[in-house]
């Protein structure tokens, strides 16, 4: 009988595939089987049973993930910046060309950009250099209030 037609050559198998799932994706998820699968695979050659075999394969992947995943999720993902333009939603900016709607003008200054910038109000006009703050987004323009102090 050859290795791979075994319970624990299926196990084997079972834990290559997660894995390599897992580096195509690189998101904390199939890591975790594999780690059961290799456990059922052990457990495979020293002669346990299939049914015990399946049990530890959920148990341990099951383990992984609500003990490690966020763990290893806070510790990888530590670095990540927020790309998300909602983001920008309540940041002050400076105002770089008057914003008034009826004439569709107005821009900001964000992080080095230039936005396209619009009164919330279209009844109000914020003069250049004055500050606005970021109420919402439409389209490629950030609709913008005067700050009050």
């Amino acid at each position: 009988m050859d290795f791979i037609s075994t319970p624990a050559g299926y196990w084997l198998i079972i834990t290559v595939v997660f894995a390599l799932i897992e580096l195509a994706t690189v998101g904390l998820v199939t890591i975790w089987f594999a780690a059961g699968s290799f456990v059922a695979m052990i457990l495979a050659l020293i002669g346990a049973g299939i049914p015990v075999q399946i049990a530890v394969f959920v148990l341990v992947s099951v383990i992984c993930i609500a003990a490690v995943r966020p763990l290893a999720t806070k510790h990888f993902n530590n670095k990540l910046t927020k790309t998300n333009i909602d983001s920008v939603i309540g940041k002050k900016l400076i105002v770089k060309t008057k914003i008034d709607n009826m004439n569709e003008s107005g821009k900001v200054e964000l992080e080095g950009s230039i936005w396209l910038a619009r009164s919330i109000d279209d009844n109000i006009i914020i003069s250049e250099g004055e500050e606005v703050v970021v109420e919402k987004i439409v389209g490629n323009k950030l609709m913008v209030k005067k700050v009050t102090d």
